[in-house]
């Protein structure tokens, strides 16, 4: 019997790592984490990149998942099972928050909506299921682009909020990786605003994202900012549908 290949391991290690951090990481604390020499750890990154299972900032150096390792993940995760997992979840968010939710995974650049539970009230909502949104301009979308998903090319502008240039999106980014949750705040509708975490599975791989949305009176303070109770109970849901898909507990 053949033994196992060194090199494939430790690759291994790193995605496995990657994928179980709540942000980027740096080459020095991926070679202690895994108790690799630096040139090694470095090597390893570097060929994980040219085959687009990791990317590096261009601004920290840092490394996180690449894009190939979301489209990995999407295909092995079946966008039925992603909404039968997250349906027993997403109700109780709707209760909870008061507000409409949505689950959605990556289609052709896009946000492909494969789950909507109405606002918990009397007034008059259209089903989203279906619906195909802008990355950059959701909460859904950023907790997607912010774990490997491909960033659009072109950045339409829906209102004045949208984020407009790659350097904007990319800072959007970084914050959506270092807090793990995201937002949208009349970027997309004027006077709507939305709050999303990511739905990780097996792996720490990122396959989906889970959100509120609804008035941003309702959503955020006075001061513009997603109150803090609603984004806990967003990351809770999110938590509750991974651990649901296999992921380990965070």
């Amino acid at each position: 019997m053949p033994g196992t290949v060194q090199s494939i391991e430790r690759a291994a290690a790193v995605l496995r790592l990657l994928a179980g951090g709540a942000g980027q990481l740096s080459l020095g604390e991926i070679a202690r984490s895994l108790d690799l020499a630096k040139g090694t750890t470095h090597g390893i990154l570097q060929t994980l990149r040219k085959v687009g299972f990791v990317e590096q900032d261009k601004a920290s150096g840092h490394y996180q998942l690449g894009a190939a390792m979301l489209r990995l993940g999407t295909g092995y995760l079946d966008v039925n099972e992603l909404r039968s997992r997250s349906i027993n979840w997403a109700d109780p968010l709707a209760s909870r928050s008061g507000e409409a939710v949505r689950i959605g995974t990556v289609l052709e650049g896009q946000v492909l909506v494969v789950h909507h539970v109405f606002r918990p009230d009397d007034t008059f909502q259209t089903l989203d299921v279906g619906n195909l949104l802008p990355m950059h301009a959701t909460a859904l979308g950023k907790a997607l682009l912010a774990y490997g998903a491909t960033p659009p090319a072109s950045l339409d502008r829906f209102t004045s909020r949208t984020v407009g240039t790659q350097r904007e999106l990319t800072a959007a980014l970084r914050v959506v990786r270092e807090c793990g949750w995201s937002s949208d705040i009349e970027e997309l509708t004027p006077g709507e605003a939305s709050i999303a975490a990511p739905i990780r599975a097996y792996g720490g791989l990122v396959v989906g994202a889970i959100g509120i949305s609804g008035h941003v009176e309702r959503i955020c303070d006075s001061r513009y900012h997603p109150r803090p109770q609603l984004v806990a109970t967003v990351r809770d849901a999110a938590r509750a549908v991974s651990r649901d898909l296999g992921a380990a507990r965070r």
